[in-house]
């Protein structure tokens, strides 16, 4: 997978990211997860939320791999397709019990509104490090600051100028209007982690996420390096050339000279 590897080299020369790009793969059974990934009920003896697996991939390095029985999270095992949704009131409940919904009728209004994959109580997703995939990925996250993410979208605007939009409700961000969304819908997310990103999956105050289909990832690559050549940077390249003053009023430089009085 030497292309990816020089993809993660190119995007740690452009953008810097604090934590490594994940590459997602689903597999249509655990089959295909490679053997030395790591587990989360084998290697840790509980069944974890997908989004830890791409935390760990993205902050320790380590390639993880999700059959149904690791997951521990009820929102991803439906949006993933691994246990869809049988009671939709019992679903729409526990969305009001938690605040997040006013009422029922708000509350099914989320439960439909996830972006799921076909159901398959088989699938697999193995979450790696973009610069050590074993895997051909469907989706890269990125996670990034804002800064970041402002050049990552100069990198994909610059074929076409069009904008990108997204979808935003704080909940089963990454998993699913990140992962899931950008699977389905082969175009780039914007995401705004949400509470489980952060109660769980430690994402940060300034963090944000890019999820970019895998097969549009060279013409990302492709828009920054043609405006960073042009100066178009990150670190963002301050204006500097001008004369400091102290006050709006006196040049940095005169400050020691005697003043009227």
């Amino acid at each position: 997978m030497q292309e990816w590897s020089q993809y993660a080299e190119k995007l740690a020369f452009f953008i810097n990211p604090q934590t490594f790009p994940v590459a997602v793969t689903f597999l249509d059974d655990e089959s295909g997860i490679p053997p030395s990934a790591k587990r989360p009920l084998d290697k840790f003896q509980v069944p974890m939320a997908p989004c830890q697996g791409a935390s760990m991939a993205r902050r320790y390095g380590w390639t993880v791999g999700f059959g149904p029985r690791d997951v521990g999270c009820a929102i991803a095992a439906h949006t993933h397709g691994w246990k869809k949704v049988t009671h939709e009131a019992a679903a729409a409940d526990s969305f009001v019990r938690l605040a997040y919904a006013k009422d029922e009728e708000a509350a099914r209004t989320i439960v439909n509104e996830f972006r799921c994959l076909d159901p398959n109580p088989d699938r697999a997703v193995v979450y790696a490090p973009l610069a050590r995939v074993k895997l051909e990925p469907d989706v890269v996250l990125i996670y990034v600051n804002p800064a970041q993410l402002m050049r990552l979208i100069h990198g994909i605007t610059y074929h076409t100028g069009h904008p990108i939009g997204g979808s935003f409700s704080g909940r089963a961000s990454s998993c699913t209007e990140g992962v899931v969304a950008a699977y389905l819908d082969n175009t780039f997310k914007v995401v705004v982690p949400g509470n489980g990103d952060r109660v769980w999956a430690a994402c940060q105050d300034h963090e944000m996420v890019m999820a970019l289909p895998a097969p549009k990832f060279p013409v990302v690559i492709e828009g920054l390096e043609k405006s960073h050549q042009r100066g178009i940077r990150y670190p963002i390249p301050t204006f500097m050339k001008y004369r400091p003053e102290v006050a709006f009023s006196m040049p940095l430089s005169d400050i020691f000279d005697p003043q009227p009085q």
